[in-house]
């Protein structure tokens, strides 16, 4: 970096909603301002006199960074409808229009630079952004494994994106470091804004639970629309659920509305939003950024990316359990080690959603992803996403998966198809390019046990290593529903399965020890939602609650999954065991001690 004989402030944050980062470190030089205005290098983006033949430099509002020469420069000033878009390297310069001629179906990747003016606007997105606990080291330096990151540059009066992948930080991050600040730049503080920002960890328990619960028609578009056209639309379309990007490092289009102002405005409004994060995509396709070949690994990463998906859908206001989707792009299923590592990579999704209390979904292709996930619904080898999304373009709105998917699967308001590709609607005066989507959806209903096995038993006996039998079954398809693969179900506790049983108990904080027993099985029994559970409730939890309870009290509740009153009183013994307030209700701490293993 240049000397600086000025300190830039920096604000800094991922934008669109998503994970903050703070680059306190970063600093830039700050020249005379003699000159208010650009010059005409400046004006076009040109490349400056001295640029290297391998780069060129690219100037706005008197702040100057050096990009590949290959990259394409678009100035929004003169192109307000141009599509911003990171399907391939580009430098945008300017606010971006309402990008409604955005083509829906985009898949990006690639790197890219967005340069803003510093304004309310701007400002706005950066401040909802920064909500998120920075991921940094202490020096403030650490950029995040994948982009976008924003910052302000108050020396020149702009907000700087940083578009990047997978092992590019370094990369963007250098970029960043060798801009210049020019003699014409005019400085700019940051506008204040009325509302503060609103911590993650408040957005995710207070916020909104999407898509909610909605039968009917829905559109997805590249970019989410501006308030405007939401509104038109609301008013006079026929669709009430919107699909928006919230981020991934596939995603093709920027996203300047999506705040949680804007996804906020729209809830109250009536919309069913859909979150749908763009990520790595198959192993066997030629996209920017794709999953591993080892299963391992695209567990691994899959499940990173699930962390990350949930950090943007907090940023924005979306609360758990609301269901985020992984869009997976169609690819060859007939190459089994691709199928492998897809399947891995959406395994490690829904794990890692589930352990920070959102639902998994999955939208890919009927014929590739979604009828690989169908064949392999029982499978207790990966974590069954909760919701589908399969596109099948066959022009009938309805949530039937014909051949692809049997009427058995995903059949409790699980479902999402998207029936019609890239066609440009208009309503209310505004057109749109967007995918059609018929919905059966629910976030308020509990989703049905995943295991193929018996798992009501009289009682939950002590588990050693070469024990077999039902109960065994039974036990390995939990670990698996809670996230710690035993490998295949072989009703046999084996190396693979006694490695389960002790990562799970390390995650809960029990005793170590290869064997699973009472305290592990009340944990393992009850894990999962936590709803407020008295005489009338009904449904999958109450089964939970019953099982807990049953391997807790080394006693038979039965499993009825109607919270009769044989359950209540088996609530209140439990209760006054565990010094709990004892009302015969399952409440908040009644759950939280079973799923301590209490």
């Amino acid at each position: 970096m240049p000397t600086s004989s000025a300190r830039a402030v920096l604000r800094c944050a991922r934008p669109w909603g998503v994970t903050a980062v703070t680059l306190l470190g970063l600093a830039v030089t700050s020249m005379s301002h003699a000159s208010a205005s650009m010059s005409s290098a400046e004006a076009s983006g040109a490349p400056a006199a001295a640029a290297r033949t391998d780069t060129r430099e690219v100037a706005y509002h008197g702040y100057s960074i050096r990009v590949p020469s290959e990259w394409a420069v678009k100035d929004l000033r003169n192109r307000p409808h141009a599509c911003v878009r990171f399907d391939r390297p580009t430098v945008y310069l300017g606010h971006a229009g309402d990008q409604s001629f955005c083509p829906a179906h985009l898949i990006g990747g690639a790197p890219g630079v967005w340069l803003q003016p510093l304004d309310r606007r701007t400002a706005a997105m950066v401040r909802d952004s920064a909500a998120i606990t920075a991921r940094t080291t202490e020096d403030g330096k650490e950029w995040p494994a994948q982009g976008p990151v924003s910052f302000a540059v108050e020396a020149a009066g702009v907000v700087v994106t940083a578009v990047y992948g997978e092992g590019d930080a370094a990369a963007a991050s250098a970029r960043v470091e060798q801009a210049r600040i020019l003699p014409s730049a005019r400085p700019m503080v940051t506008p204040a804004l009325r509302q503060p920002s609103v911590p993650s960890t408040a957005r995710a328990s207070r916020g909104a639970n999407v898509p909610g619960n909605y039968v009917g028609k829905g559109f997805d578009a590249c970019t989410a629309p501006s308030d405007s056209l939401m509104d038109a639309w609301l008013a006079s379309s026929p669709y009430r659920s919107v699909g928006v990007y919230i981020g991934g490092v596939s995603r093709a289009c920027a996203q300047p509305n999506l705040t949680a102002a804007w996804l906020s405005s729209q809830v109250t409004s009536g919309w069913h939003v859909i979150p749908t994060y763009v990520g790595m995509q198959a192993p066997c396709t030629n996209y920017y950024h794709t999953m591993s070949y080892d299963p391992a690994t695209a567990r691994a990463q899959g499940r990173a990316e699930a962390a990350d998906a949930a950090d943007r859908a907090a940023a924005v206001g979306i609360a758990a359990p609301s269901t985020l989707y992984s869009d997976i792009e169609g690819y060859d299923n007939t190459s089994s080690r691709c199928v492998a590592g897809v399947l891995s990579y959406l395994s490690g999704w829904t794990r890692g959603l589930h352990e920070r209390g959102y639902q998994s979904g999955v939208y890919s292709s009927a014929s590739s992803g979604i009828t690989d996930l169908s064949r392999t619904y029982n499978s207790p080898a990966y974590n069954r996403p909760d919701d589908i999304w399969l596109a099948w373009w066959n022009n009938v709105a309805d949530t039937d998966g014909g051949s692809y998917v049997p009427d058995t699967q995903w059949s409790n308001h699980q479902r999402i198809h998207q029936y019609t590709g890239s066609v440009t609607e208009r309503y209310g005066g505004y057109s749109l390019n967007i995918d059609r989507n018929a919905l059966d959806v629910s976030t308020a209903v509990e989703r049905p046990e995943q295991c193929p096995t018996e798992l009501n038993f009289a009682a939950y006996p002590v588990l050693r290593v070469g024990d077999t039998g039902r109960e065994v079954l039974a036990a390995q398809c939990q670990l698996v529903r809670r996230g710690f693969s035993p490998g295949a179900a072989t009703g046999t506790v084996g190396w693979r399965t006694t490695a389960a049983i002790e990562a799970f108990k390390a995650s809960r904080a029990l005793p170590s020890g290869p064997a699973l027993g009472r305290r592990s099985w009340t944990a393992l029994l009850s894990g999962g939602t936590t709803p407020r559970l008295e005489a009338g409730s009904r449904g999958p939890a109450v089964a939970r609650l019953q099982r807990a309870l049953s391997a807790s009290l080394a006693r038979t509740v039965a499993v009825t999954r109607s919270f009769d009153s044989n359950t209540e009183r088996a609530v209140r013994s439990y209760q006054r065991a565990h010094v709990i307030t004892v009302d015969g209700i399952a409440g908040a701490k009644t759950w939280a001690a079973l799923q301590s293993g209490q």
